[in-house]
């Protein structure tokens, strides 16, 4: 008789989807620097570590911030964002999804929910484009290594990126390409039947209940460990992009004035795009090489908008044609976005 009690193997490709890709990734760095250029591999090490150091209180906030929210529940209140006069949802719904402390997975069950309670395309849209741009972990990473006033100037493009994509969409509301737009199934995966942030109220003082302590000290170790993990790799990459890629090659790509390296880093800013966290040191360097302040905005804005985390929800639960749509609004805002920034940097 067969036993049946025995747990099947994971296979190869489960295997690699539990994998800690970030860490490995930091390791083979070290490894192949060890191996090929021993001299280069202390100061590499070293140039990541003391970066970590230098953004640590930033790290600190950033996840203390972001855990607080989880454990009161504050995220209900988003859900205010979309009710009443449709022009008043796509202004709340963008500046909120500028705020929002959603991840990118964690967006699909909650815009799942908007959709399935008939909240208009519109100020989904408006949400779905500045959500993935900013939020409390990002905005304080941003401001500790690109400056304060990029921080800023990057919440401002996402709330605008936000407003110009829910207000054309409602204006083509009944045009060919957002008449209809959901999918027949919404096949989100697994996170889609994560708790609707629609069902609690704010509780303020979290940590007289055992079980909002707990999300709290879950969503502080999770957090921490996910924006160390991905800045020590951006770092590690930052440091040998600074030893081994010639500044010239850079500045000859997206430097210089005009139009063209704004709408250059726009183009490449999806398939270069590594993290939203990650790309923040790397855009350091690239601007410590040549890249305009301009195409650093371009590529920030165009990247976090059409990178894949962010688009998968868009495309979970859209047709095609509206898909198509996000990924125009995220390339024009990033370019407006980045000639905006560049005529007052």
């Amino acid at each position: 008789m067969a036993d049946l009690t025995q747990t099947p193997r994971p296979s190869a490709r489960d295997l690699w989807d539990r994998a800690p890709k970030a860490w490995i990734a930091s390791a083979l760095i070290l490894a192949a620097l060890a191996l090929f250029d021993p001299a280069q591999l202390w100061p590499t090490a070293s140039f990541a570590l003391q970066a970590l150091l230098q953004t640590a209180p930033y790290i600190a906030f950033a996840v203390l911030a972001v855990a607080w929210l989880k454990a009161t529940g504050a995220e209900a209140l988003l859900a205010k964002a979309f009710t009443g006069q449709q022009t008043h949802m796509i202004v709340m719904a963008a500046l909120l999804g500028g705020l929002s402390p959603f991840c990118s997975c964690q967006v699909i069950p909650f815009i799942a929910a908007l959709l399935a309670l008939g909240v208009p395309l519109a100020p989904v849209m408006a949400f779905w484009l500045a959500s993935p741009l900013m939020d409390p972990a990002m905005f304080s990473i941003t401001a500790g290594t690109l400056g304060f006033e990029f921080a800023i100037a990057k919440t401002a493009a996402a709330v605008g990126l936000g407003l110009m994509g829910g207000l054309v969409t409602m204006a083509l509301a009944r045009s060919p390409v957002f008449a209809d737009p959901l999918r027949p199934k919404k096949t989100c995966g697994s996170c889609c039947s994560a708790k609707s942030p629609f069902e609690d109220k704010p509780v303020w003082r979290f940590w007289g209940e055992s079980a909002r302590r707990e999300t709290f000290r879950e969503n502080a170790v999770e957090n921490g460990l996910f924006l160390i993990k991905w800045l020590l790799l951006a770092y590690l990459l930052e440091s040998l992009m600074l030893s081994y890629v010639p500044a010239e090659a850079i500045a000859s790509v997206v430097g210089g004035e005009g139009v063209a390296p704004v709408l250059i880093a726009a183009l490449v800013g999806a398939p270069a795009y590594l993290n939203g966290y990650a790309a923040v040191p790397l855009v350091d360097a690239l601007i410590a090489q040549g890249m305009t302040q301009g195409a650093a905005m371009a590529f920030v804005i165009a990247g976090g908008v059409s990178c894949i985390p962010a688009a998968v929800a868009v495309w979970a639960l859209v047709k095609p044609r509206v898909f198509a749509a996000y990924l125009g609004f995220a390339f024009v805002g990033a370019v407006l976005a980045g000639f905006a920034w560049e005529a007052f940097a």
